[in-house]
């Protein structure tokens, strides 16, 4: 479990690992960095329960505290929390039988009740079960809720650990390595309680979040194709607003599209004067999915709304955004209109 500033949900969390049915395990939190009462709660709770390992960090990113948590973990199988999520009581037990039953499953992940600040059931998350569904799942989107993740430490290790430079989608990343070296499946059971709430990522973090999924779907296809992997030294995110990004061959397509999805957050309209380039968005060879065009659609309507000079005609950004979802594009302009009146 790592956690920053996560008082409000993480004595829940931890109680719900207490509560497992189970009562062999440990328990790793690791504290990135936290200015609240995380800190406190983490080390009250390892005072008082011998199974809690606690690890305090400075703020060095998810990935690099979830990676120091597998480093420290002991057991055969791995299990993931986020800390404002809630385990059901026998969610180690019934992953752990699966898992023991079915050797050739190396990632097992679960169904979901979704909740809301409340802890009220509010929706479901029920991916498929089957190896063959979730394989060609992962090959546009991430089948897997992080929360209900349970995997064999054998093939976490074959395969190593989550990635920096995937990050936003390091999870992504990781379950499609792991599917090229074992089977991976999806329990049809409520494990999980995942919480939706208030804190959502803002339109810069999403940015990176699509970048890094599309960069994984990439990476893989060259591994399956030359078994190379040219980010496999990679040590930190890409930037694609770098000069050179557009030159290298692994994303160039890349660094066009997400240089323009920038643009969603209205704090980069003014850096973009003048040199805003739409060609991703027509790109026929690297159409855009569901969570781009949506992105974008936000991208064009700042442009808009904003009058941004620009060398690209307002009827031409005008004419996209109505292009990539025309409902969601009459829905986007109402809000404006009603916004502005």
């Amino acid at each position: 479990m790592a956690v920053r500033d996560g008082e409000r949900w993480l004595p829940g969390a931890i109680a719900s690992i207490q509560r497992q049915t189970l009562s062999q395990f440990e328990l790793i939190i690791i504290d990135d960095g936290s200015t609240d009462q995380t800190p406190h709660i983490i080390d009250a709770q390892f005072r008082s329960d011998p199974r809690i390992i606690a690890i305090h960090q400075d703020r060095l990113g998810l990935v690099a505290a979830l990676n120091r948590g597998l480093a420290a973990s002991r057991g055969q199988f791995i299990a993931r929390l986020d800390a404002d999520d809630i385990a059901q009581p026998q969610r180690l037990a019934r992953q752990l039988e699966y898992l023991e039953r079915h050797p050739e499953i190396g990632l097992l992940g679960t169904w979901a009740h979704k909740i809301n600040e409340q802890g009220l059931v509010v929706g479901t998350l029920t991916p498929p079960p089957g190896t063959k569904a979730l394989l060609a799942l992962l090959a546009r989107t991430n089948p897997f809720l992080h929360s209900s993740i349970m995997m064999r430490k054998t093939a976490l290790e074959r395969v190593g650990f989550y990635r920096t430079a995937f990050a936003g989608a390091e999870d992504y990343d990781l379950w499609i390595r792991m599917s090229e070296i074992s089977d991976i499946a999806n329990m049809p059971e409520y494990l999980i309680q995942y919480r939706i709430h208030s804190d959502s990522i803002s339109h810069t973090a999403r940015v990176r979040q699509l970048f890094s999924s599309r960069l994984a779907q990439q990476v893989a296809e060259l591994r399956r194709t030359n078994g190379e992997d040219p980010t496999s030294e990679l040590n930190a995110p890409p930037d694609w607003h770098a000069p050179d990004t557009v030159n290298v061959p692994i994303y160039p397509d890349l660094a066009k599209l997400f240089r323009f999805l920038d643009l969603a957050d209205v704090g980069n309209l003014q850096s973009a004067m003048g040199r805003v380039d739409v060609s991703a968005l027509s790109n026929r060879s690297f159409p855009l999915n569901h969570a781009e065009r949506r992105v974008a659609q936000i991208a064009l309507l700042n442009l808009l709304k904003n009058d941004i000079a620009v060398e690209v005609p307002r009827s031409t950004l005008l004419w996209h955004f109505i292009r990539l979802h025309p409902m969601r594009a009459v829905t986007l302009g109402y809000r404006e209109f009603r916004g502005q009146a």
